[in-house]
C-alpha cells in the first residue's frame, strides 16, 4: 500500500490530521489499534477556538454548551464569560465519533493495527505494509515514534510530575461555566458534558486518591453526593512531555506526542487540531521543488507559533501553582477581572 501521508495513531488530532490530509486532496492512512470511539482522561472541554477550529473541518460535536470559565477556592470565586462564542462540554468519546465518521465521510483509510518498524529514506517512510511520503506521529503523550527517533527531551528537575484523573457523575449541571476547584495540591475541572452529566477531572501529583481529593473539597463533593458514577476512572500522565524537534526527516510529531505541558489551561485540543493544520499545510508540493529540509523548517515555525501562547502561559501558571504563590491565584483573579479574562481569552481564541 503506497499513500501520501501516513497517520500513526487515531485518536482527536490523529482524526483531524487525516481529514486535513483529504481536504488538501492527499491520501492517507490512519493506523489505530484501539477500537473506536476511544476515551481518554481529559477535562473534555472545548474552548471557543477548538468548536470553531473542528467546525473547520465539518467536525461538529454533540455536548453541552459552556460560557465561560470559573475559579473556585473556598468562599472566593473568579468567573470570567467568553466574550465572542460559547465553547462545548464533548464527552471524549462523542468527539472521537465524530471525528472518525468525518475522515471515513472524506475517504481515509482508517486500519486497525499497530504501526510496524518504521524505515525512512529520501523518498518515503515504510512502516509494516504501508509505504507513505509522510509520517505524522500523533501517538500521544508516550509517543513510541518520538521515543525510536530520540527526540524526547529530559523535563527540568524543577517542573512538578502531574497526573490526570477523570470520573463522570450522572447528575445535571448546577453550571454552565466550567469550575476549577483550586485544592491544596490538585485543581478539579468540572465540565458539563450533557443535560444530566458532568466530567470531574484531576490535575494532581502520582498516587493521588480521587475519592479522597474529591471529599476535601466539600463545596464541589455536595453536589454530586449520591450521583451515580459513569463508566470506570481513567487516568493519565505525567502530563509534561519535552521535545528537542518536531521533524526528523519526513517524520513530524503532532499533538501530545510533539511536546506537551498541562492540561491547566484547557487548550490541548485547540493547540493539536492548530498542529494538524500547520502539519499538512507545511508539505510541499509535488511539483514546488521544495527541500524536506525547508519544509520541516516551515512546520517548525508554525508548530511554535500555534503552540506560543499555551506553552508560555501555561507553563507559567504551573510553575506559579507549585510554590507558595499557588494560595493567591484565585484571589488574584477575583480581585484583577480584567488581567483573569484577557488570559482566558488569550487561551480561548
Amino acid at each position: 500500500m503506497s499513500v501520501d501521508v501516513l497517520v500513526v495513531g487515531g485518536g482527536p488530532v490523529g482524526l483531524a490530521a487525516a481529514i486535513e490530509a483529504r481536504l488538501a486532496g492527499l491520501s492517507v492512512t490512519v493506523l489505530e489499534p484501539r477500537p473506536g470511539p476511544v476515551d481518554k482522561a481529559c477535562g473534555e472541554g472545548l474552548m471557543p477556538g477548538a468548536v470553531a477550529a473542528l467546525a473547520r473541518i465539518g467536525v461538529d460535536p454533540d455536548g453541552h454548551e459552556l460560557r465561560g470559565i470559573r475559579y473556585v477556592a473556598g468562599r472566593r470565586r473568579a468567573d470570567h464569560l467568553f466574550a465572542t462564542t460559547s465553547g462545548r462540554g464533548v464527552r471524549r468519546t462523542t468527539l472521537h465519533a465524530a471525528l472518525e465518521a468525518r475522515a471515513r465521510e472524506l475517504g481515509a483509510d482508517l486500519v486497525g493495527t499497530r504501526s510496524g518498524p518504521i524505515k525512512q529514506d529520501d523518498e518515503g517512510v515504510t512502516c509494516g505494509d504501508v509505504r507513505a511520503r509522510w509520517l505524522l506521529a500523533c501517538d500521544g503523550l508516550h509517543s513510541h515514534i518520538r521515543s525510536q527517533l530520540a527526540l524526547d527531551r529530559r523535563a527540568s528537575r524543577w517542573q512538578p510530575r502531574r497526573f490526570g484523573l477523570r470520573r463522570h457523575f450522572r447528575v445535571a449541571p448546577w453550571s454552565d461555566l466550567v469550575e476549577v476547584h483550586w485544592g491544596p495540591h490538585v485543581e478539579a475541572y468540572v465540565t458539563p458534558v450533557a443535560d444530566d452529566m458532568v466530567g470531574i477531572a484531576l490535575l494532581c501529583p502520582p498516587h493521588t486518591d480521587f475519592d479522597a481529593t474529591l471529599a476535601a473539597l466539600p463545596d464541589l463533593a455536595a453536589h454530586v453526593a449520591g450521583a451515580p458514577t459513569i463508566g470506570a476512572l481513567r487516568g493519565a500522565g505525567p502530563l509534561r512531555q519535552t521535545t528537542s524537534r518536531r521533524t526528523a526527516g519526513r517524520i513530524r510529531l503532532v499533538g501530545d506526542a510533539s511536546g506537551y505541558v498541562d492540561a491547566l489551561t484547557g487548550e490541548g485540543l485547540r493547540v493539536g487540531v492548530a498542529q494538524a493544520h500547520a502539519a499538512i499545510t507545511t508539505l510541499p508540493d509535488d511539483d514546488s521543488g521544495e527541500s524536506v529540509a525547508s519544509s520541516n523548517a516551515a512546520y517548525e515555525r508554525a508548530w511554535s507559533a500555534v503552540t506560543r501562547d499555551y506553552r508560555v502561559l501555561t507553563s507559567a501558571l504551573v510553575t506559579t501553582s507549585a510554590t507558595p504563590l499557588r494560595r493567591g491565584i484565585v484571589p488574584l483573579a477575583a480581585a484583577a477581572p480584567a488581567l483573569y479574562g484577557a488570559v482566558v481569552e488569550r487561551l480561548a481564541r
